[in-house]
């Protein structure tokens, strides 16, 4: 297990704060989309930063900065939209 200097927990905190607050700025531009094509992108992009942002809340529970319990209802929700928009894509691309 690696190990993280100083303030580390802080910094993964921070990644999780950039990378969630993303997917619902990127679920906005979605939204308002002139295109197909663009909007595809952005729900794109939504997926990479919930996937992102799972990523690193497992990071934190892993190396035991946050109890996992005390994550896990933000887990279930990031899988959660995860699969919302894993589906959105799909029936996109396939209209």
């Amino acid at each position: 297990m690696p190990r993280y200097p100083g303030n580390s927990g802080q910094v993964l905190g921070t990644q999780v704060l950039r990378s969630g607050t993303s997917v619902g700025a990127n679920y906005r531009e979605a939204s308002r989309a002139r295109s197909k094509a663009e909007f595809i992108a952005k729900v794109g992009d939504c997926l990479k930063e919930a996937e992102e942002t799972q990523y690193w809340l497992e990071l934190l529970v892993d190396e035991k900065f946050v109890a996992g319990d005390k994550l896990a209802g933000l887990l279930d929700e990031t899988n959660q939209l995860i699969a919302i928009f894993g589906t959105i894509l799909k029936k996109a691309k396939n209209v």
